[in-house]
């Protein structure tokens, strides 16, 4: 049997949370639903975060309002506080993301409070999506590189993460979010990582500043992760890390994949359009 290795996009509200041009909440439902054909089980579409500090996240509510749900798809949020996640269960989320920071500094700058404070607030969200019976999807920023502190120590990411699977999350996302991560760190963070927690229970999320998403990858399979965040048309970025490039691109990852052997359970041709309509989004023209 082909072994199965599952993309959760996050193009929606990942790849577009960087954008300048204020995007139209038309356009962002198009892409969502052209995505939603595409074969994926988990899509990321919107942040429940303040509009002050990420304003294409603003109409959030509005996206998830207007999309065309396709049965079998999990349309997921951020909600960093307790009033995010509020939102997000009015909002009809199917899941929802907490996201902590491997470093002080990244911290303090993406969630204005120290790793204790984010851990306090995450707690509240945690129970309250556990009494709502909703998931909650964990995220660790900054798992190799901080833009402010430098190189970060992976039993500091070993300790995040079981904290917040302690808390109710049933995955971990592993965030290279400066893109400045190689596979030489990647497997110095696994080593940490991967004794103390199951690899299914781990996903890979890897920026591609410096060309290295895929290479990255590559060692996260040899280490038995099987689930990778990525963004169709490779948009991304983020607002808190300047410099960093967008995510691994959904079809090329998809692609690589196949020639692997794995199977992704995602159209090709629906992934070529969605990119398409991505980039069109930013007034790039698609080479796909």
């Amino acid at each position: 049997m082909v072994e199965q290795v599952e993309i959760f996009e996050v193009g929606p509200r990942d790849g577009l949370q960087n954008e300048a041009r204020a995007i139209p909440v038309s356009e962002k439902i198009a892409l969502v639903d052209c995505l939603s054909q595409a074969g994926f089980k988990r899509i990321e579409i919107a942040s429940f975060v303040s509009p002050k500090w990420v304003p294409q996240m603003a109409q959030s509510a509005e996206v998830l309002a207007g999309i065309v749900r396709v049965p079998g798809v999990s349309y997921a949020a951020l909600a960093p506080n307790r009033r995010g996640f509020d939102d997000a269960l009015q909002s009809k989320a199917d899941e929802v993301a907490i996201f902590a920071a491997a470093s002080e500094g990244f911290s303090q700058a993406n969630l204005n409070t120290d790793i204790a404070g984010s851990l306090q607030r995450f707690g509240a969200v945690a129970e309250a999506a556990k009494g709502a019976n909703l998931p909650v999807r964990g995220y660790i920023s900054c798992v190799t590189d901080c833009p402010y502190e430098g190189a970060v120590d992976p039993d500091q990411v070993r300790r995040l993460a079981e904290s917040l699977l302690e808390m109710g999350c049933y995955e971990i996302s592993l965030g290279d979010t400066i893109g400045h991560a190689n596979p030489v760190r990647i497997a110095a963070l696994l080593d940490a990582v991967v004794p103390h927690i199951p690899a299914h229970l781990l996903a890979g999320h890897y920026h591609d500043t410096r060309g290295l998403a895929w290479a990255n990858v590559q060692v996260s399979l040899d280490y038995g992760l099987r689930v990778f965040d990525a963004s169709v048309g490779g948009l991304g970025g983020c607002p808190y890390a300047p410099g960093a490039a967008g995510n691994i691109a959904t079809e090329g990852l998809h692609h690589n994949l196949t020639e692997l052997g794995y199977d992704t359970g995602l159209e090709a041709g629906q992934l070529a359009c969605a990119a398409a309509m991505a980039q069109a989004m930013r007034g790039v023209q698609s080479n796909v």
